[in-house]
This record gives structure tokens, C-alpha cells and sequence, in this order.
């Protein structure tokens, strides 16, 4: 199965309303970065164990260790989780920019340092939402 199966499947085994607001919300991401490259986690470790919610993964950046180590990962994420959906925003260093800058205008959500959380689409501002994704988009690699 490709990667795009593997989304295709992910998305449709979840629920509604959530189905379709991550079918939405990967349908709007889509429309921000249509020719970059498409990662899907299922969130198992290397002995196949369950250590995190699966989540799809957009675009492409270079993390670099202390020890001078790399690896790729994407820049944007989503995942299901037990009261909505998680949207990664990965490679802003300031842990603080998310909250203060679309924090009073995106809605009904939590943020972390690179996490937005919220129960619905309907819940939150999706052009507010796009703009902090663009903002990840343009972030540079750590």
C-alpha cells in the first residue's frame, strides 16, 4: 500500500464528524503544499509497538542532533486524537509564537509550542489555521 493509500485508509477509518473535517482539513493543506512530499506514521515503534496516535505528515525539513546527526521529517502533521484532531506545526524555534500570534484569533482551540488542538473544524478559523500552517511551511530547518 502507498503512502497515499495509507492517509486514504487512515481517514476514512475515523468516525464522523471527524472523517470528514480531516478530510477537509488534508483537502486545505493539499491546496497550501500540492508538490510536497506525503509521509504517513502509524505510530508504532521498531518492535511494532503502539507508541503514538498515527498521523500524516506534509513536507519535508533536515533535523540536526548536537552530535551533528541528521533526519528528515515532515514540517506539518495531523492526527486524530481522543477529543478532535492535532495539527503539528514543526521548525519554529520560538515555543511562544504559535499561542501569541493566532491564539485570539483562531477559535475554539489549545496550542502548545508546536501542537494546535481542537474538536472541530467548525470550532476554529481555518484561514487562521492555514496562515499558522504557512507559517511552518516557511520556517526554516532547525
Amino acid at each position: 500500500m502507498n503512502i497515499q493509500e495509507q492517509i486514504n485508509e487512515y481517514i476514512t477509518s475515523q468516525p464522523d464528524p471527524k472523517r470528514s473535517d480531516m478530510q477537509a482539513l488534508h483537502a486545505i493543506i493539499m491546496d497550501i503544499m500540492p508538490a510536497l512530499k506525503l509521509w504517513f506514521l502509524d505510530g508504532k515503534n521498531s518492535e511494532n509497538k503502539t507508541v503514538s496516535n498515527p498521523n500524516i505528515g506534509y513536507g519535508s525539513r533536515i533535523i540536526t542532533y548536537a552530535d551533528g546527526k541528521t533526519k528528515e521529517f515532515y514540517q506539518i502533521g495531523m492526527s486524530a486524537n481522543t477529543s478532535g484532531i492535532s495539527v503539528y506545526i514543526l521548525g519554529i524555534e520560538d515555543k511562544t509564537y504559535l499561542s501569541r500570534t493566532y491564539g485570539a484569533t483562531l477559535g475554539k482551540a489549545s496550542i502548545s509550542g508546536y501542537c494546535i488542538k481542537f474538536k472541530s473544524l467548525k470550532s476554529i478559523h481555518t484561514d487562521v489555521l492555514a496562515a499558522a500552517i504557512r507559517d511552518g511551511i516557511n520556517a526554516k530547518n532547525d
